[in-house]
């Protein structure tokens, strides 16, 4: 883990949503970084110019300001450069921010950008596709409904998990609710259940120790049926047109997909303990 001093340079991205959404909060957190430490401040008007800005870096430590949606779009082209695995991310969470609170983000324009100037990077696990597509949290098929609290529906184990590994669970956004599917899951080539056995759900969740835990929970029909439950570092899931949702968005349809654990992939920077 990597500590910073504030006398480094950072590049701040503000995103354009964040502007519009919460300006109050931006301008706080702004005055705290640039009291803090050499800051430039960027305000791109889409996400093109987001990405252009990213790029442009140098070696300025990258800053977001944005939601949810703003971090997963850093994390992505760091990704797709190359580069995620040398630059370690700040953010500021202004918005939509379930995601960004439940790996540990302070939330708060104040405590988020005290983080950033004294705050630890911690190294995290990725789920990576084989589109290029990342996860930094949770992957669901098909994609989950929101519950009546706002937050994941979740068995048990499930629950323990993420609180083990994040504090505060991400909410998602509610979409209908599908039927079973029938897909084949495979979990380091072995498989853990075939197109034979209609499921109600896959989660999958990177555990930050290089595996992936994955649950199945197949269609009950009277009792409920027991989950299926391994962890790996490789993931595929086979069948008929399916959609899955991938921290807080959805994709799809697709008829395989192929997920594998990139362990320590990317730094995010939190509070120190």
């Amino acid at each position: 883990m990597a500590t910073f001093a504030t006398s480094e340079q950072l590049l701040v991205i503000i995103d354009p949503a964040a502007r519009q959404t919460d300006g109050e909060s931006v301008r706080i957190a702004k005055d705290v970084l640039s009291a803090g430490a050499a800051a430039k401040m960027c305000l791109p008007d889409g996400p093109e110019e987001f990405a252009r800005a990213l790029g442009r870096r140098g070696s300025r430590r990258p800053v977001v300001i944005g939601d949810d949606r703003a971090l997963i779009r850093a994390v992505t082209q760091l990704h797709r450069e190359r580069e995620l695995a040398e630059c370690g991310l700040s953010v500021v969470p202004v918005g939509e921010t379930s995601l960004a609170e439940s790996l540990g983000v302070p939330c708060g324009a104040v405590a988020a950008a005290r983080t950033v100037l004294d705050g630890t990077e911690r190294r995290l696990d990725l789920l990576v596709d084989d589109s290029d597509g990342v996860v930094l949290t949770e992957l669901a098929i098909p994609p989950a409904r929101r519950s009546a609290s706002g937050r994941l529906p979740a068995a048990p184990w499930y629950r323990a998990l993420v609180r083990t590994l994040n504090p505060r669970p991400a909410r998602l956004a509610a979409v209908p609710s599908p039927g079973p599917a029938r897909l084949r899951v495979e979990v380091d080539g072995e498989t853990l259940v075939d197109l034979s056995h209609p499921v109600e759900a896959v989660t999958v969740i990177p555990t930050a120790s290089g595996t992936a835990a994955v649950e199945v929970r197949p269609l009950s029909v009277g009792a409920e049926a027991t989950p299926l439950r391994a962890s790996g570092r490789t993931v595929t899931v086979t069948g008929p047109d399916f959609r899955y949702r991938a921290d807080a968005a959805v994709s799809g349809p697709v008829r395989r997909r192929t997920w594998r654990v990139a362990e320590g992939a990317w730094g995010l920077v939190l509070p120190s303990v």
